[in-house]
């Protein structure tokens, strides 16, 4: 009779450790699809702020109308890219912020644009946005460290094994962003 009562309290202890483990890989992927969410609508915020400097923008600038053009080729491919992956988001979305650089760039060449209310009200507007994506990147990637540390560690690899749990990407920074820029004080 103990030998069966053991056996049963072996098995509820058992299937508890399963349940909560496999709760808590739920949880991490939760997580990290609430993460990714997030940096989903910084990004769209964004993509929505920059037609708004391009329109602002445009009549001072007539004859930087391939700068234009490049900033709204970037915004579009940076909007279709966001279904096919962090890695694919992340490349379009540092191509588009290139081009940002180098609309800001020529903003600041055009002494009457650069004063412009409602283009410094923007480009403080998207810095204030490129900030929030920077941090939602950052929280994201946290999350991702997390959950696929939980896929690979004993026993929980076990179960996420059993039910097809799978590892998610990073939000990965181009090679160029990841260079020290070099200093020269003399």
């Amino acid at each position: 009779m103990i030998a069966i009562i053991v056996i049963i309290v072996v098995l509820v202890v058992l299937a508890a450790v399963f349940a909560g483990m496999y709760n808590s890989l739920i949880g991490r992927r939760n997580q990290v699809d609430n993460a990714w969410s997030q940096i989903d609508v910084q990004l769209k915020r964004r993509h929505d702020l920059i037609p708004n400097l391009v329109e602002a923008v445009k009549d001072y600038m007539s004859y930087e109308q391939e700068t234009i053009t490049k900033v709204t080729e970037a915004r579009a491919a940076a909007i279709n890219a966001g279904q096919q992956g962090p890695q694919a988001q992340a490349e379009a979305e540092n191509a588009l912020t290139g081009t940002l650089k180098s609309l800001f760039a020529v903003v600041e060449s055009y002494p009457d644009l650069k004063a412009n209310q409602n283009v410094m009200s923007l480009q403080e507007e998207l810095t204030a946005t490129e900030n929030k994506i920077s941090f939602a990147r950052q929280f994201y990637n946290d999350t991702v460290l997390t959950y696929n540390n939980k896929l690979q560690m004993f026993p929980s690899n076990l179960i996420a094994g059993m039910f097809n749990f799978t590892a998610r990407q990073y939000f990965v920074a181009p090679e160029a962003d990841k260079e020290v820029p070099k200093v020269d004080l003399r």
